[in-house]
């Protein structure tokens, strides 16, 4: 994603905008994951290695806190 938002919010319904932000925000995490996990993999140098993969770890608490928003805002989520 780097930045791209991958949907048009002014195409979306009032109603359904901020599920929609919070899914934003939980593919931006998830992209931020994916990311530090593949430099993780990529240094041979284990400390840089290891504070990609914190960085990972700690993103992937955000994305919890996104679905636990979501689920309060909408009851399909599920």
């Amino acid at each position: 994603m780097l930045s791209e938002m991958p949907i048009k919010l002014e195409r979306v319904s009032k109603g359904d905008q901020e599920k929609e932000i919070l899914r934003i925000g939980m593919i931006a995490e998830l992209d931020a994951v994916s990311l530090y996990e593949q430099l993780a993999a990529m240094s041979e140098n284990q400390h840089i290695k290891r504070v990609f993969l914190d960085i990972a770890k700690e993103e992937k608490t955000y994305v919890g806190e996104f679905q636990a928003l979501l689920v309060m805002q909408d009851t399909e989520q599920e």
